[in-house]
Order: structure tokens, then sequence, then C-alpha cells
């Protein structure tokens, strides 16, 4: 790939440091999380801030996830990654309903305004699936296409691998797509390395102290991963001597940008503070938690095609595009409807928000062509 500078050690060690360091942070605040589902919360609402975008509560299996929405005309589902929220679709909402789309960006359930179960066993892959199955549904279509970013283009390629019949095309940013969501060659976790004084960054997000250590302090946490795995900072080594993709168990580190990149604002920063505030890391950690058993529970459809017209994007500087260079040379074999993939030179894994113009670019010439 261009510009491709990450070694397999580099990117690996990235995907480690983004909890590392979040986790074992020594500031001085721990952000409290509000009750899930708090009665005062309206039904819908304009904010001053983004007043051209309409956000609603929404009733769908189950549970009610918070949405902002933007356009009139066919209907486009964008469901974001870890550790995200609607807001980094912020850019595409405009774009695409200037273009004639009705853009929709929900919380995923246990992120933002949404709901947020407390049972762990509440947040598999079909889980999110079935979220938004019924969301379409809500929103009174009878068709979407599903766009997705980092675990949001996991979700976005399963949803339309089940439901073709109600998704007619798929985007997919970052992530490429994997048979079982996850892959075929076993349980996940059984092949993440650990020893007696490191573990695999993966296994870390599945304990207490990750959900502790990542709220400790959220602008800190949020400032750091936006400049650490954008295409802005440079090509970091590993620490400590650790393997690839190893943590210390006994602390980590964590340093503050000397600046934000020109991407991302202060004032952006503030939006994902106060929406972790409000949720708190129990229910975004709890996808890592059921790893294993969405492995299980997508068995079934082990070698399955996605057929419906699909677009993959991703920053030739992602750590995760890297990380699984080979799933996206071969990913055309299980998606026949697949377009020429788009690497952004320069780009790292923030897509949508680093190079927002040139996906959206992307995005509505593929919507146009379906």
């Amino acid at each position: 790939m261009r510009d491709a500078t990450f070694s397999r050690r580099d990117v690996l060690w990235a995907g480690a440091a983004l909890t590392v360091g979040a986790a074992f942070a020594e500031p001085p605040e721990v952000a409290a999380a509000e009750p899930s589902g708090a009665g005062s919360e309206p039904t819908s609402w304009v904010d001053s801030a983004m007043p051209e975008v309409t956000h609603r509560m929404i009733e769908t299996n189950g549970i009610r996830l918070h949405v902002a929405e933007q356009g009139e005309g066919p209907l486009i589902i964008l469901c974001h990654g870890f550790p995200e929220c609607w807001y980094s679709w912020r850019h595409q909402l405009g774009a695409l309903a200037k273009a004639g789309f009705r853009a929709v960006a929900p919380d995923l359930r246990g992120y933002g305004r949404s709901d947020r179960p407390e049972e762990v066993e509440k947040y598999t892959i079909l889980h999110d699936i079935g979220d938004i199955v019924g969301l379409v549904d809500a929103l009174g279509a009878k068709q979407a296409v599903i766009a997705g970013h980092d675990i949001g283009a996991a979700i976005a390629w399963q949803t339309a691998l089940l439901r073709p019949d109600i998704f007619r095309a798929v985007i997919a940013l970052s992530p490429p797509f994997r048979s079982r969501g996850f892959g075929d060659s076993g349980p996940p976790t059984t092949l993440m390395p650990r020893t007696e004084n490191a573990v695999f960054y993966q296994l870390f997000l599945q304990t207490p102290e990750a959900e502790a250590g990542l709220g400790r302090d959220l602008r800190l946490t949020f400032r750091y991963q936006f400049y650490t795995f954008s295409g802005d900072k440079p090509p970091s080594a590993g620490a400590g001597g650790l393997p690839p993709g190893m943590m210390p168990r006994k602390g980590g580190f964590l340093t503050d940008p000397p600046s934000l990149p020109a991407w991302v604002t202060e004032s952006d920063i503030d939006v994902y503070v106060k929406e972790y505030a409000r949720s708190g890391f129990h229910g975004p950690l709890a996808w890592w938690r059921n790893i294993d058993r969405g492995w299980e529970l997508m068995a079934p459809f082990a070698g399955a095609a996605v057929t419906v017209p699909a677009l993959y994007m991703a920053g030739e500087r992602d750590f995760v595009a890297a990380v699984f260079s080979q799933d996206i040379a071969k990913q055309s074999a299980l998606v026949p409807k697949l377009r020429p993939p788009i690497m952004l030179p320069g780009c790292g894994h923030w897509t949508q928000q680093e190079r927002a113009a040139e996906v959206s670019a992307a995005m509505i010439d593929f919507l146009r062509s379906l």
C-alpha cells in the first residue's frame, strides 16, 4: 500500500496502545455515567450546535436507540465504531442530505443516549444486527443501505449478509469482510497470547480494569486516541520490549499529544467527553467481552457470501487495514459485488473524520450508482 509505513509489530502495538495508555493513565477525574433509560430524556430535540440535524429516540428490538437524522430520500444507516458515537458521522450527515439521501446515525446500544442494558450477554453482534433491522422498520422504510466504521463496519457487513432483503448495499470503512464476523480460524480469544507479565490488548478490554481506566480522564483518552491512530502521527514503536499487541499487566503510559490533528477540534473532543460521561464504557466494552460468543453465534453463516453491492474504504495508514491486509486482498471472493477498494493516502483509522470530503464523495458516488 502507498504510504503504509507501519510494520506489523508497529500496527499491533498501536492497537494495544489505545487501551494500554488510557487504562493506566493517572489523571484526576472519573466520569460518572447516567442511569440507563432516564425518564427525563426527551423523545426528540434539536441541538443548537447542529440545528439541521434532528435527534430522536426510536424503539427497536426491545430497547431505545438515539438517532441523529438529516435529509429526505433513500435511507442510509451509519453505524459508528469503538469508542465513538453518532457524532463521528457529522460530516456525512450533511453531505448525504444535500445529495438527496436520508442519513440516520444511531448511537449503538450501550453508547451515548441509547439504552444501556446491564447484562453483558445482551451485546452480541446479533443484538446489534437486530437493533438495526428493527430501526429500518421503525423509521418507516422498507429498505436501506448500511454503512459502518470499525466495529460498525463489522456490524454492517454481517447485517448485509443476513438481511439482503432489507439492506440493498453496504459501505464499510476500515475492517474488511471476515467470515463469521471475526474470522474462521477458531474462538478469537483462544488465539490471543498472554504471559505472566503481559496480556494481549483485546483480552484486557474484557476486564473491569479497562472499564475504569478508559473513563478515568475522558479528555485525555480522546485526545490521545484521535492523535495516536490518525495518519498525522508518525509510526510508533512498541514499548518495554514486549511482543506485538501485548500490554504490561502492571501499568503503562499515556501522553497528551502536543496538538490535535487539523480534522478534530477541542469542541469535537467536548462532544465525545460529554457522551461518554453519560454512557460510560460498560456497554462499549461489552462488545469485546462477547467476541467468542459472537463467533459462536455466527457459525451457521461460515463461508456465506455478501450478495449485495459493496464499497470498501480504508486509510493507508490505518493499523486495522494493515493488520487485516490479507483479508482485504481476498474479501472479494466472498463479496462478489465489491467495487474496487479505495485506499486513502496518508489517512489513519478515523476514516470518515480524517478524510470527510473524500469519504462523503465516494459514498455518494456509490449510492447514486445503485
